[in-house]
């Protein structure tokens, strides 16, 4: 009988700064050579289960802990870091916050360094790691300067030195793009197929993992175990939608449909379902369901004309001649893959950089001359990270903190805050310190301390980047709200297809600097040429349309967003 690699035994743990466990009597084993998917909402203990597995519980996090782990033979609590080291390999969501070396080598050879392997050894591990992760020709680059995509191959190449048993990897997908994600998940495929090594995935994105095959599924939900299942089995339940995991879109398209979905059919991939017994019910569905409602055109806020820009003259450029328009009170995305050029538009649109090039209007105003507090008075830019956006402790300080610094009247700026914060929501939460809010919370102060200014448009960078589907959807409908009712023009760049998809209805696609595409969400994801051109990831549904014989994909991509649209309103109406 195979002896598990990883066995929970009745474990149950407590932070030490809390006073209810977070995980509570779990149990699970894995087998040698396994590949398992961890999901859960945020705070559901999925993280907290990758700290004990490493180590970190309770080395760095102490705590209470009741029952047993072991891994590989080993209890973790006993061990401590170092030594779990030597048989789990940890690849962080924030993969800079692993780098320790100034050039690629050096960060991959820092444990061989600790482990004082003779040079010529050191040189051969660190050749062949960089091989087996393709990035050998990265090993003189500075690790900062490298791409979401190179910087998780380079960490990946760093635990592989040490010729681990478990690979761990914690959102691996939270900052890639969708051919950079879809590469990562092929190379964790390999590194468990070909070398056998153990695999944990913990990730918000189903869909984008099942690109593999996994072994089990195991859904956590409030620090216990709600299912531990083969993801056919559990892609026919509706465990994950009630547990607020998004399903992949197929499987929701399939089940508004009507249909009960059977293990045997294999939902697990499109590529591989066999659809045969669903086709009837899914074209039918796609005929009673009402195609989205055609929007008028308004006048353009802003437009993109002919604008170049480059770094520096030693490289080539940024952006080369994009043009491109938006109209008042649309909701945009920005798509293509990591250096493209899209954090370089919207940092010319806010003035951080200034174009060699072309021009940029507002309104109708050129704007090119403009400051950046000028600028910043009439267009908000909300980062990724909210955390670097705020300044003050008390979150009505922080929204009037753009005010203030402009002087306005103290009268006008409590109307104007107040105002803001109960647009946002937030109102009751006033005088709390900002560190006190969840993630959502705090995204929508920093959203607050821009509409203070009364912008004529929102320009969002990964406005869900490492969300689950709960706070995703709060974000997202959110915004949504300020574009319906307040007529906000929003732009946001952004990596995730689901959010171009369900929230937007026109993506400008950018590659090397050029716009290659500008249109209807639906059409770009359904069209092979600027998906491969520009490194996005096709949506399922033109597979699952494909495979169930309705002729045009994209039209059934429109009315499946615009019925879950509905659905989704409705359902907030009788709540």
């Amino acid at each position: 009988m195979a002896v598990p690699i990883i066995e929970f035994k009745n474990f149950s743990y407590t932070y030490r700064t809390q006073t209810k466990p977070t995980l509570q009597n779990i149990s699970f084993t894995v087998q040698r050579g396994e590949k398992i998917l961890i999901v859960g909402a945020s705070g559901s203990g999925k993280s907290t289960i990758a700290k004990c597995i490493n180590g970190l519980i309770p080395s760095t996090y102490p705590g209470t802990i009741e029952g047993s782990l072991t891994v590989n033979g080993l209890n973790p609590a006993q061990e401590g870091i170092f030594r779990m080291s030597k048989e789990v390999g940890t690849v962080l969501q924030d993969t800079e916050g692993q780098f320790i070396g100034l050039t690629v080598a050096e960060d991959i050879a820092f444990a061989l360094e600790n482990d004082r392997v003779p040079l010529a050894q050191m040189r051969q591990k660190v050749l062949e790691a960089a091989e087996t992760v393709n990035v050998e020709s990265l090993l003189p680059s500075v690790p900062g300067a490298l791409s979401g995509g190179q910087k998780q191959r380079v960490s990946l190449a760093g635990i592989l030195v040490d010729d681990v048993d478990i690979f761990l990897f914690d959102e691996p997908l939270a900052n890639l793009d969708p051919a950079a994600g879809k590469k990562t998940i092929a190379l964790i495929d390999e590194l468990n197929r070909d070398k056998r090594r153990t695999v944990i995935i913990i990730e918000h994105r189903l869909e984008d993992v099942l690109y593999k095959k996994v072994d089990r599924i195991i859904l956590i939900d409030h620090g216990e175990i709600a299912a531990d299942m083969s993801p056919n089995e559990l892609l026919c339940t509706d465990l994950l939608a009630r547990k607020g995991i998004r399903e992949p879109l197929y499987i929701s398209a399939l089940k508004y449909a009507g249909c009960s979905l059977r293990a045997e059919d294999r939902p697990e991939a499109i590529a591989a379902m066999n659809t045969a017994p669903y086709t009837a019910a899914l074209q039918n569905w796609f005929k009673k369901i009402a195609p989205p409602p055609t929007k008028a055109d308004a006048e353009t806020a802003l437009e993109v004309r002919d604008v170049s820009f480059r770094y520096d003259r030693k490289h080539p450029y940024a952006v080369d001649h994009v043009s491109f328009a938006i109209q008042k009170g649309e909701m945009v995305s920005i798509v293509g893959t990591n250096g493209a050029g899209k954090s370089t538009i919207a940092s010319l649109i806010c003035g951080f950089n200034r174009q060699e090039s072309g021009e940029i209007f507002l309104n109708g105003e050129e704007i090119s001359s403009l400051s950046i507090k000028q600028r910043g008075e009439r267009i908000g830019f909300v980062m990724q990270n909210q955390n670097q956006m705020i300044s003050k402790t008390i979150i009505f300080d922080e929204v009037a903190l753009g005010l203030s610094v402009r002087k306005v009247p103290k009268d006008e700026i409590q109307e104007r805050v107040s105002s803001a914060l109960k647009v946002c929501g937030i109102y009751p939460y006033r005088n709390w310190p900002v560190s006190a809010v969840s993630f959502g919370q705090k995204k929508r102060v920093t959203i607050a301390s821009i509409l203070v200014m009364n912008p004529e448009l929102i320009i969002l960078d990964e406005p869900t980047a490492g969300q689950d589907y709960a706070h995703y959807t709060e974000i997202m409908e959110f915004l949504r709200k300020l574009n319906r009712e307040l007529g906000i023009t929003i732009l946001m760049i952004t990596h995730d297809m689901h959010l171009m998809l369900e929230y937007t209805d026109r993506a400008i696609v950018i590659s090397g600097g050029h716009v290659i595409a500008d249109g209807k969400s639906s059409a770009i994801l359904t069209d092979e040429r600027i998906t491969e051109a520009a490194s996005l990831k096709k949506t399922s549904l033109y597979d699952l349309s494909v495979r169930c014989g309705i002729e045009n994909p994209a039209e059934l991509v429109d009315r499946f967003i615009y019925y879950e649209r509905t659905q989704r309103d409705e359902a907030r109406e009788h709540a």
